[in-house]
């Protein structure tokens, strides 16, 4: 069962990415069970010619899926890190659709999180792009322990 529901989810990202000052451009659909599926509206910037979204993208909202999935099962680690990305794209994604983005945590270790992630355009159950992404737990962290702070840096 998941630590953390879809609306704090979206608190903590926006708490933990304060920069960003409300442009969060996801939202949580559902989370449970180490599965979780994102929604993103197309914004114009994210477009590329000849109509279909952007690989970065698509890279992006997979990553934000490993991150997500991390803290729905371990709480709130924010210094959690992404350690290998690998996508594959399938098909054109058009960028007049919602892109969805179906998640699941393949393993949770002590130090390492697997996630396997399968993007989708609108309606069609056929995925665009497919990714695994790993994401480094930092130490300390886990269920209801806050992430440690980061190490203070050292002279030459």
């Amino acid at each position: 069962m998941a630590k953390l529901s879809e609306r704090e989810l979206e608190q903590f990202i926006d708490d933990a990415f304060p920069e960003r000052e409300g442009e969060r451009h996801f939202d949580v659909v559902s989370v449970g069970d180490g599965r979780i599926t994102l929604r993103l509206e197309p914004k114009p910037w994210m477009k590329r010619p000849g109509g279909s979204l952007s690989g970065p993208t698509l890279m992006g909202l997979a990553d934000t899926v490993g991150y997500l999935l991390v803290a729905a099962e371990l709480g709130p680690v924010a210094m959690a890190v992404t350690s290998n990305l690998n996508i594959h794209f399938l098909r054109r994604p058009p960028s007049d659709q919602t892109l969805f983005a179906d998640g699941e945590l393949l393993k949770l270790g002590s130090r390492l999180a697997l996630s396997e992630v399968r993007l989708r355009s609108g309606d069609d159950p056929e995925p665009v792009a497919h990714a695994t992404v790993t994401y480094a737990i930092p130490n300390g962290a886990s269920a209801g322990a806050a992430a440690p702070d980061p190490p203070a840096p050292t002279s030459r």
